[in-house]
């Protein structure tokens, strides 16, 4: 990490560098990166110990030590440290305090990615579009928050040519800390959708929310918008430049639109009026958006229409988001790392492509707010509209969706269960092949079960 000597680091965090004795010309050495797991400590990295609700990482300093690390912090003195250690008030805060000092350093394009929803998809096709061209760093999982983003940060190296950062959020404020670390210089809005209505209670009040990251950009950045959201559409940037791109004529758009299979999508995409014909390897509107997303992105950075089909056509699933997985005649769409209104109506509309039975297994979705009942409530109409024939739902919030098909009368089969295993006993032996099983819901009901039952039923 450029200029992040021992010495600097301490007087970033505002701390207290202790060395072992003899070894004062370690100040003048400079850490390689940053982490807050001791297992992923590399040589000279910099540990930084966190105390969380059951686990004291203050406790794996001397591991971090036996695997490399150069240094570590500390909240307090230790009696018996093998190495380096600076001490300070918080971790958490010195972590922020480091990654803001080192994006400075920093001159490589940063792209922040933001949105109520397909932060990580467009996240992941940006970087396949610009991997055809550049040495990307790009945000792991979901390391989108004011821990993640740091350590996110505290990765990029001297190869790195850009950096795509995801930038998640819940209340106010936050975007604010995110954009003073990332200092991004292009943003990618996906679109203003019903997440965290908890704290945020509406749309506009997460478009207030989200653009906070304007204020933290250098005059001369970019931001590329969803004009087909209308939030975003009429958004103020204070005064940066808007790319616009979405499937109802923007600048970058797309046309001839059409399911090839479950599992990808053709499209016509125009960028500047030039065309490129391409097939997505991923199923739905929603995921030609996320293209056109980083097509925009590419196209700001230079790269030749070649290199951006070849980006999209190359781009990948990833576990727990749309992805697509083919089981002995069966096939299940992995989508339950998280779910909101969007997303789970747009799931929806991908299995309701598939041939032969369809079944949606669907779970809570979490943040929603005052409206929770009513929004779960009209997932049913959703799951109508697309001739789902089997619904198995489990959860408090999720026997909404089961009443409005039972209301309206449907023609899906409903079943509602207060708990996973409940609905798996009922569920794994009406599975037959040939069926498309949809399973969705926010992660904190951990249908990652009900995927990895399904596997083991027919594997």
């Amino acid at each position: 990490m450029k200029n992040m000597t021992l010495s600097r680091v301490a007087q970033v965090v505002e701390g207290k560098l202790i060395l072992p004795e003899g070894s004062e010309a370690l100040k003048d050495k400079e850490i390689m990166g940053a982490v807050n797991d001791n297992r992923k400590v590399e040589k000279d990295f910099l540990f930084i110990p966190m105390v969380g609700a059951r686990v004291d990482g203050h406790d794996f300093i001397e591991d971090a030590f036996s695997k490399g690390a150069l240094a570590s912090l500390a909240e307090h003195e230790l009696e018996k440290c093998s190495g380096p250690y600076i001490i300070v008030k918080d971790t958490k805060i010195a972590l922020k305090q480091i990654a803001t000092a080192y994006r400075m350093e920093l001159t490589i394009p940063v792209v922040g990615v933001i949105g109520s929803v397909g932060k990580t998809s467009t996240k992941e096709m940006i970087t396949s579009v610009l991997s055809t061209k550049f040495n990307v760093l790009k945000t792991e999982g979901n390391f989108n928050n004011e821990i993640g983003l740091p350590l996110t940060i505290c990765r990029i190296k001297a190869e790195h040519q850009v950096a795509v950062v995801e930038m998640g959020i819940s209340d106010f404020g936050e975007m604010h800390r995110l954009g003073d670390i990332a200092k991004p210089d292009m943003v990618v809005m996906t679109n203003i959708g019903q997440c965290h209505l908890e704290f945020l209670k509406d749309r506009d009040g997460i478009l207030k929310a989200k653009t906070e990251v304007f204020e933290h950009m250098p005059e001369g950045g970019t931001v590329i918008l969803n004009g087909d959201d209308d939030k975003l559409a009429g958004a103020d940037t204070l005064g940066l430049k808007k790319v616009f791109y979405g499937l109802n004529g923007q600048e970058i758009s797309a046309t001839d639109v059409a399911a090839d299979g479950i599992s990808a999508t053709k499209a016509v995409i125009s960028i500047n009026s030039e065309k490129i014909d391409v097939t997505i390897p991923l199923p739905g509107n929603h995921n030609v958006a996320n293209a056109l997303a980083a097509a925009a992105v590419g196209n700001e950075l230079g790269l030749s229409k070649e290199d951006i089909k070849k980006g999209l056509e190359s781009a990948g699933t990833i576990a727990g988001r749309n992805n697509v997985i083919t089981v002995r005649g069966i096939t299940i769409i992995d989508d339950c790392y998280n779910a909101n209104p969007v997303s789970m109506k747009a799931s929806i509309e991908v299995l309701g492509r598939a041939a032969g039975r369809t079944i949606a297994v669907l779970g809570d979705m979490g943040e929603l707010g005052v409206d929770e009942k009513n929004l779960h409530y009209e997932i049913g109409q959703a799951l109508e509209d697309n001739h789902i024939g089997y619904v198995f739902t489990a959860g408090e919030l999720s026997e909404e969706i089961n009443k409005s098909l039972n209301q309206k009368n449907s023609s899906c089969m409903a079943h509602h269960y207060s708990d996973v295993d409940s609905m798996l006993s009922d569920l794994l032996p009406i599975v037959r092949s040939g069926d498309t099983i949809l399973v969705k819901a926010s992660h904190f009901m951990q249908f990652g079960k009900v995927v990895e039952a399904l596997k083991a039923r027919f594997e």
